[in-house]
């Protein structure tokens, strides 16, 4: 029940991400970078929330896992480079943020459905 309920919390702190990035995308002027700056940050959390719940999983729950791991490292890359980007090039940079966290969100939605099937498969046994 634990890991069931770890990989729950993962998963909300991934839409979590996934919504902040986004609302802060539909953001204009200075208002915009502040909230990329939080949500790199924000992302980093995550991604170590991720990463410790890996342990105790199956091993095709960690396989999405650390696909996620590595979307979620992209959003922290991506939204660096807005922060130094201007004109199109940060445009690009929110976009592929945004697509990342996006990403990050299947695959930790991947790996609980995983889990669930991995749990269901030995209820039956």
């Amino acid at each position: 029940m634990s890991m069931n309920k770890d990989l729950d919390q993962v998963r909300a702190a991934t839409q979590a991400l996934h919504a902040a990035i986004s609302d802060a995308a539909a953001k204009t002027g200075d208002a915009i970078k502040s909230e990329f700056e939080a949500a790199a940050q924000r992302a980093k959390g995550v991604t170590e929330a991720v990463k410790a719940s890996m342990s105790a999983q199956s091993e095709a729950t960690k396989k999405h896992l650390q696909e996620a791991v590595t979307d979620l490292e992209a959003v922290q890359k991506h939204a660096a480079e807005a922060m130094k980007a201007s004109g199109q090039a940060f445009q690009a940079s929110i976009r592929q943020t945004l697509a990342d966290a996006r990403a990050s969100v299947q695959k930790v939605s991947e790996a609980v459905a995983a889990q669930r099937s991995a749990g269901s498969t030995k209820a039956r046994h």
